[in-house]
């Protein structure tokens, strides 16, 4: 067999020395791979002026829903759930109740401060710095729904009842539910045996 010619074994020589820096780039060890961003959660709106948390500046309003809620339930989500309730309560004056003081103390609205209640004593004398196992959460999870904005809202302005199966007698339903059908939050998936929503019902009635 006959050898090549020499000048093309040098004319491949001269080809192959170009080549390699090209090849070697792609395998690079300092070529780093694309970035990805870590995902973030949403972050609630609030209003622009909403001043940071902190239980050394609790207002009344917060102290009152904050109270409301810390009765219902300990669960942050559904503690949020029931905050919505009490402002959409005081926003729309329900029941002739245009503050959080009157709507969480309005007669036989929220178990907890119904006159006679066994619990009712407990729950006033929760203060910002009260030391009850979940308290903070409550006051923080209040002062959140407070200075929330109104896109926030989980269910529409009228959604100003709930009542919980679980704490009924026997399971059963008030009488100013039935036939009604609870309303299903936005952004929440609460347990129906916990807690359900309704919409437009009647002010003469009472809160589950």
């Amino acid at each position: 067999m006959m050898s090549p010619p020499r000048w093309a074994a040098a004319a491949f020589s001269l080809l192959l020395a170009a080549l390699l820096p090209v090849v070697a780039l792609g395998f690079s060890p300092t070529t780093t791979a694309p970035q990805v961003e870590a995902y973030q959660p949403p972050v609630r709106s609030v209003a622009d002026d909403t001043p940071p948390f902190s239980r050394d500046a609790v207002s009344d309003d917060v102290l009152w829903l904050a109270r409301c809620i810390y009765s219902e339930t300990k669960r942050a989500p559904e503690q949020e759930l029931v905050a919505w309730v009490v402002r959409n309560r005081v926003e729309t004056e329900y029941r002739g109740r245009s503050t959080y003081e009157a709507v969480v103390l309005d007669p036989y609205q929220f178990s907890a401060f119904n006159p006679g209640s066994a619990k009712r004593r407990l729950f006033l004398s929760l203060h910002p710095h009260s030391d009850a196992q979940g308290w903070a959460q409550a006051l923080e999870v209040a002062h959140t729904v407070y200075h929330a904005t109104a896109a926030d809202r989980p269910f529409d302005q009228k959604t100003r009842h709930f009542y919980s199966e679980r704490s009924m007698r026997g399971g059963r339903t008030p009488a100013w539910a039935i036939g009604k059908q609870p309303v299903q939050p936005v952004r929440f998936r609460p347990d129906p045996r916990r807690f359900r929503f309704y919409s437009a019902i009647a002010s003469a009635t009472v809160i589950g």
